[in-house]
């Protein structure tokens, strides 16, 4: 982990990982599909395990766990919006960006092992603290987008329940909308 992994490297592993996995939103695969396509990003992005008083931090995950689908820090700011990071990452190509993957069985995967990277700010006490905080964060995230899609579709029910069409073909859109989001 404490080597430089080499761009080839990165690249061979996000066609793996893409192969492999669904990613939980559609964007975040097309993000990482230009990092590989770019050899001057890619020297700067960086796989880890620990997010702490990290500058430039993506989180994405795979429709095999529950997790928040994509987020992107920068500098204590968070969004979960794809194209932002995009931009970000496009306007500032030297910028180092490290990269969180959650993904089925990622604990024992030599293939993620392979790129994975320490944190270079890690301060153990402090990480360990951070990274409940944050494990915790994506939770709530997790728990806040389920309950809105239990709303949605006590909503769609009731407007079943009272047949009101227009009212029902609102919600469903709605809903396929967050959806093809998430």
């Amino acid at each position: 982990m404490g080597e430089v992994i080499k761009i080839a490297e990165k690249k061979q592993f996000i066609k793996w990982f893409l192969e492999k996995y669904e990613l939980q939103n559609r964007e975040a695969e097309w993000l990482l599909q230009y990092l590989c396509s770019n050899d001057q990003i890619l020297e700067h992005v960086h796989f880890i395990d620990n997010f702490r008083n990290l500058p430039k931090t993506i989180l994405m995950s795979t429709k095999c766990v529950q997790m928040t689908p994509f987020k992107f820090y920068k500098n204590k700011r968070v969004t979960s919006d794809v194209e932002k990071a995009f931009l970000d990452i496009h306007n500032n190509p030297t910028e180092d960006v490290y990269i969180g993957l959650f993904f089925k069985d990622r604990s024992i995967s030599p293939e993620y092992a392979a790129v994975l990277e320490t944190n270079p700010m890690d301060d153990s006490k402090e990480s360990a603290d951070a990274l409940i905080s944050l494990q915790a964060e994506l939770f709530l995230d997790y728990v806040v987008r389920q309950w809105k899609l239990s709303k949605k579709y006590e909503q769609i029910d009731e407007a079943l329940d009272k047949r009101d069409k227009r009212r029902f073909l609102e919600l469903t859109n709605e809903l396929r909308e967050e959806l093809e989001l998430s």
